[in-house]
């Protein structure tokens, strides 16, 4: 896994229990995939398709910093597939994980259109440090 961003927990990402709200934690899961498809597949036209179950292992709190880590899975002829983690910086405790995220290139109608990427150029290409 490799984590590619990191997030300050401020006052305005708690929820009522003053811990982490999920919805904020999804929002920036997505955008950091999201980010990595378009790297990954070089286009700025990808929308999310799919997201597995969320399984919230743990939480984090104000003043946590916390790291987006995300893994290749998967790629199809319009797809590109990603699992995703979360941990905590600083103890290195996983606060969510999702086994799948799926992200479709789509063209100016947003109809799924081909990337024609390969499984070994996505691997071949060098990581990119967000």
């Amino acid at each position: 896994m490799k984590y590619y961003s990191r997030k300050l927990i401020r006052p305005s990402d708690l929820n009522a229990n003053n811990t982490l709200f999920g919805g904020s934690l999804l929002k920036w899961i997505d955008e950091e995939a999201g980010i990595y498809a378009m790297s990954k597949l070089d286009s700025q036209k990808v929308v999310t398709k799919y997201i597995s179950e969320i399984d919230f292992v743990s939480s984090a709190k104000q003043g946590d910093i916390i790291e987006i880590g995300i893994d290749f899975l998967d790629l199809g002829r319009t797809s590109i597939t990603f699992r995703c983690e979360v941990r905590n910086l600083v103890s290195k405790k996983t606060l969510i994980r999702i086994e799948r995220i799926v992200f479709v290139k789509v063209d100016e109608k947003e109809h799924p259109t081909p990337h024609f990427k390969t499984r070994q150029q996505l691997i071949d290409t060098a990581t990119i440090k967000i």
